[in-house]
């Protein structure tokens, strides 16, 4: 029970870090005008208000991690492969349902621009990728320790 609540609370600390990835990029490029540049609608403002939902549900879709498929033995192509492979799950989520359903912004958010998808698809990418290395970080550091007890 102990190693379930502990990997429990390390794929959503890692889900909730992606997240923080994931909006500061989104935020990045939106104050540097990439998507506008691109024609793309998305230039939220860094407010608690904004980051702090996005943070919370990149924890709760860090229990994709708890899925045991997509280890590698190369562990930089493991990580951004399983990543990238989560990532596509908070990706049809965002373009199916919070932005054709929830923000009303047409199908796959295309309201917004045309490449939308494209660039919801990077940014969740960065979510994934940047929790599949947190994940690998802690479980180097725990297979070290342990090694030496």
């Amino acid at each position: 029970m102990q190693q379930w609540s502990r990997k429990l609370t390390l794929v959503f600390a890692a889900g909730a870090l992606g997240g923080l990835a994931n909006s500061l990029a989104v935020w990045l490029f939106g104050v540097l005008g990439i998507t506008a540049a691109l024609g793309v609608k998305i230039a939220p403002a860094l407010t608690p208000y904004w980051l702090y939902p996005r943070i919370v549900w990149g924890g709760l879709w860090g229990f994709l991690f708890v899925l045991p498929f997509l280890r590698y033995p190369s562990w930089l192509r493991g990580i951004v492969l399983r990543g990238i492979v989560y990532s596509l799950a908070p990706t049809l989520a965002q373009l199916l349902i919070v932005f054709s359903v929830k923000a009303n912004q047409g199908l796959l958010g295309l309201k917004l621009g045309v490449l939308t998808p494209l660039f919801i698809l990077f940014f969740n990418a960065i979510w994934g990728i940047a929790a599949a290395f947190w994940l690998q970080f802690i479980e180097e550091k725990r297979i070290s320790t342990n090694s030496y007890e």
